[in-house]
């Protein structure tokens, strides 16, 4: 019996009950399509962090207030970063305070994730240029008018249609007139739309909106690309003397005492694609135990085809049929049912990335693909071999006798 009758009385078998055959497959082609999917979705989601990150520019440094240190981060200190003799290297300092709110404008409402108050240069270092209108500037910030920038999302959630310039809108109780309109950024399909935001002068919103407690953090431009870890140690080091902290961190890594961190562009990218790469590893261990149970679901109905072919494999045993023979064809069936469970849950995969899953657009790792196909097969030659072996082992006599 050559290998192409093999393969040929595999496939009989498995026609043979399309049925079971058909749930036997289910089973592996839901874990071959979870472990790709959801591999996917990691991916997805790490892809949309690092662009937004990128999308901050490769020369800005973010400081933060830590938790429950000091009395955090004033518009004093950060304005005293912007020092050109301390810190020759710093380009531009903005003190951010950010909130929700509530924007009314006539009949229609919409609410607002990010309300960001600022200075203009924040507009430059956050690489968010103004698409329509005018931005506010130095003066408004410095007599606190109310005039804000707004991005597309608002535009089409809260104008429809209607002409934004010009127009005044309610912010929860408070008349902001819209100078504005923020540029559109591209959608990365994360949990929050960058075109969701508002952007408002610093004393305004403190003003109408946080009070004049501390600021959120601190968003610092340096002088260039080259130049980011310079200006980190000099930050780090006014910060020092301003906050009265102890251990400056001068360049690397998150840095400060007690009641502040800083970090560049380049250590959060580093931060989240270790921590991208932790998500994706538990996504894909999770998904792979269906695919266990799968090879168990495959090894359960071998082991009931050995049983009802009994008689068949004597009957062969006895026409001189060697066991290697027996065994290679239930270890063909076997394998052929997992690698059509995997084959089927490939394309389901890739079907299913074209679509949003929990706010994430799947990025397929091909080697995810040729991984979840490589097991599958496995799966089909080991889960195969014990009733394969079954039924090579099986005395003649005995097979013939069987009822």
């Amino acid at each position: 019996m050559g290998p192409v009758e093999i393969v040929r009385s595999g496939l009989r078998g498995i026609g043979a009950n399309k049925l079971r055959s058909a749930l036997t497959t289910l089973g592996i082609l839901i874990g071959v399509a979870a472990v790709i999917l959801l591999v996917a979705v990691g991916n997805g989601s790490a892809q949309t962090v690092n662009e937004r990150i990128e999308a901050l520019g490769t020369n800005t440094i973010t400081v933060s207030a830590s938790s429950g240190g000091g009395a955090g981060l004033t518009v004093a200190v950060a304005e005293a970063l912007h020092d050109p003799v301390l810190a020759p290297d710093v380009r531009s300092v903005s003190p951010v305070v950010s909130t929700s709110a509530t924007l009314t404008y006539g009949d229609a409402d919409h609410s607002v994730g990010q309300f960001v108050g600022s200075y203009p240069s924040y507009l430059a270092a956050s690489n968010t240029p103004v698409g329509e209108g005018v931005t506010f500037t130095e003066a408004d910030v410095a007599q606190g008018r109310r005039v804000a920038l707004v991005g597309q999302t608002v535009v089409d959630e809260l104008f429809a249609g209607a002409d934004p310039l010009g127009s005044q809108m309610m912010v929860d109780g408070t008349l902001f007139t819209v100078v504005g309109v923020l540029a559109e950024k591209t959608s990365t399909g994360g949990l929050q739309d960058a075109n969701d935001l508002v952007v408002a002068p610093l004393t305004a919103v403190r003003q109408t909106l946080t009070g004049y407690g501390s600021i959120n953090s601190v968003l610092v431009e340096a002088a260039g690309p080259d130049r980011v870890d310079a200006a980190q140690a000099q930050v780090s080091a006014i910060l020092d003397r301003k906050l009265a902290t102890d251990g400056a961190a001068g360049s690397g890594g998150v840095s400060g005492g007690s009641s502040y961190r800083i970090q560049n562009a380049a250590q959060l990218l580093e931060t989240q694609a270790s921590t991208a790469e932790t998500f994706t590893v538990l996504l894909g261990a999770v998904a792979a135990i269906s695919l266990l149970v799968g090879g168990i679901g495959i090894t359960n109905i071998m082991l009931v085809t050995v049983t009802e072919r009994t008689r068949e494999i004597g009957v062969r045993k006895a026409l001189g049929a060697p066991p290697g023979t027996i065994m290679a064809q239930f270890l063909v069936e076997a394998t052929l049912l997992s690698a059509i469970g995997g084959g089927a849950g490939v394309a389901v995969a890739v079907i299913g990335s074209r679509f949003t899953i929990v706010g994430v657009e799947p990025v397929i790792v091909p080697s995810s693909v040729l991984l979840a196909l490589g097991v599958s097969v496995a799966i089909g030659l080991f889960f195969g071999s014990v009733p394969a072996r079954r039924a090579a082992n099986l005395r003649p006599i005995d097979a013939l006798r069987y009822e």
